[in-house]
């Protein structure tokens, strides 16, 4: 793990000096771990099918079969084994669209997809899936709360229109596996009664959310709802007493060494736990080391194995989001495939194309950071894991 972290940290140096290994072009480097542990013959064609694949899908990407990309790496058994960055003219590109300069207005280039011209790029929903790793952080250290736990009990003090026998029942579970009951609107973007639209159009956002009716039962129907993710970084400074942002410099950015980010806030001076986080994508893969170590950073526990067993877990069998595939849904966290419970592919996405995908069966992860919000690509990076690389390692 420490190998790996290093290896990480001073791949822009890598990057500048022009190293180039296993075929990879030069204007789209790639590098490989030099630790001194002798690899298999099988480790070896492992990689070298993974590197095959990894060249034709760049080659695809910069012939624009995948739309407007930004970063592409993969990893297997802690080793770089490619990556890929793409510069897009973003300032132009945006030009025919409205550039209010505004957090919340997508194609303005200062925000979206890097945040003011650094390498940190939008996560979009992503950033779902870390506030769940920060909330299982939180309930670890603190008994008197779980995931059972009623938001009754924890947003009892706001003005809500209605706290009702139903909505009384509602849980911290429900709201981490999109199961929490509300009425909520969130199929189309261009719609502007989308309720994620109108949230982030709103001045209190906690109160946007908690004020929304319910239209079924608490815990029994998955329905994708940005508003709920919000709930669970304030929950986090409920039970910690810090703004999640705070928290997650001292508990996960700091011992996994993320110096750098942004975080959106909200008008009333909370974060924005739904979208708002921007990251390198050196540091979001991390993210996925984290989990493939079930929660360890160095040895040292981060947050709890059964945490990252459940939020990568389907506990939602099938959200019905895809006609040809079942894909579940964990605490925060996509499953794009499973098989009797187990996750073969567990999955943090964004809109516009911001990826950290897992199959821990093959120590592998994917990550792809992209912004294609006004134009269909011909080929999703979202199913490059599922439909491109497991399926050659399995015929090893």
């Amino acid at each position: 793990m420490k190998t790996l972290k290093i290896k990480i940290k001073f791949l822009p140096l890598l990057v500048l000096i022009a190293i180039v290994v296993l075929g990879c072009e030069s204007k789209n480097k790639s590098t490989q771990s030099t630790e001194e542990v002798i690899p298999t013959s099988r480790d070896l064609s492992v990689q070298k099918v993974i590197s095959a694949l990894a060249d034709s899908i760049n080659l695809e990407i910069n012939n624009g079969k995948y739309g407007l990309i930004d970063r592409f790496m993969v990893i297997q058994n802690e080793k770089l084994l490619a990556d890929f960055k793409y510069e897009q003219d973003y300032e132009t590109i945006a030009q025919k669209f409205d550039t209010t300069n505004h957090q919340y207005n997508y194609n303005h280039p200062n925000w979206h997809p890097y945040y003011k011209k650094t390498n940190l790029h939008t996560l979009q929903s992503a950033t779902k899936s870390i506030t769940s790793i920060l909330l299982g952080i939180a309930l670890d250290s603190n008994k008197d709360f779980d995931a059972n736990t009623t938001l009754v009990s924890l947003f009892g003090n706001y003005d809500v229109q209605s706290w009702d026998k139903r909505k009384r029942e509602m849980t911290i579970e429900d709201l981490l596996t999109m199961r929490s009951g509300l009425k909520w609107n969130e199929a189309d973007y261009t719609d502007p009664l989308n309720d994620c639209v109108l949230l982030e159009e709103s001045n209190e956002w906690v109160k946007f959310i908690l004020d929304k009716p319910l239209d079924t039962i608490p815990g029994t129907k998955f329905n994708y709802n940005s508003g709920v993710s919000v709930l669970l970084g304030k929950i986090v400074r409920i039970i910690t007493g810090k703004r999640i942002d705070k928290w997650a410099e001292e508990k996960l950015f700091e011992p996994l060494g993320i110096r750098e980010y942004y975080w959106k806030e909200t008008p009333d001076g909370e974060i924005d736990t739904e979208g708002g986080l921007y990251l390198s994508s050196e540091d979001l893969s991390k993210i996925g080391l984290l989990l493939l170590n079930k929660g360890k950073w160095d040895e040292r526990q981060i947050v709890s194995e059964n945490w990252i067993t459940a939020s990568t877990s389907p506990i939602v069998e099938d959200v019905k989001r895809d006609k040809k595939h079942k894909i579940g849904y964990g605490y925060q966290w996509w499953i794009p495939e499973h098989t009797n419970g187990k996750s073969v592919i567990y999955s943090a996405n964004g809109f516009g194309g911001q990826f950290l995908m897992v199959a821990p069966e093959y120590e592998l992860i994917v990550v792809f950071n992209g912004w294609n919000i006004n134009d269909r690509a011909e080929k999703s990076t979202f199913r490059v894991l599922q439909d491109r690389l497991i399926p050659a390692l399995r015929n090893k």
